[in-house]
């Protein structure tokens, strides 16, 4: 999720569409903070680790 993120973010900044910065920031911000949560022990959603 979090290359997903990066790659909207740069994509969105390169061709000049808004929409594409702000989905690559919300999924950016989404996984980072699920590897935060998984690298603290938690699960969600059934899984320990995300990669």
């Amino acid at each position: 999720m979090i290359v997903l993120g990066a790659v909207l973010l740069v994509a969105g900044f390169l061709l000049g569409i808004h929409l594409l910065v702000t989905v690559g920031i919300i999924v950016l911000v989404i996984g980072l903070v699920l590897m935060v949560a998984g690298r603290t022990g938690h699960a969600i959603g059934g899984r320990r680790h995300y990669y």
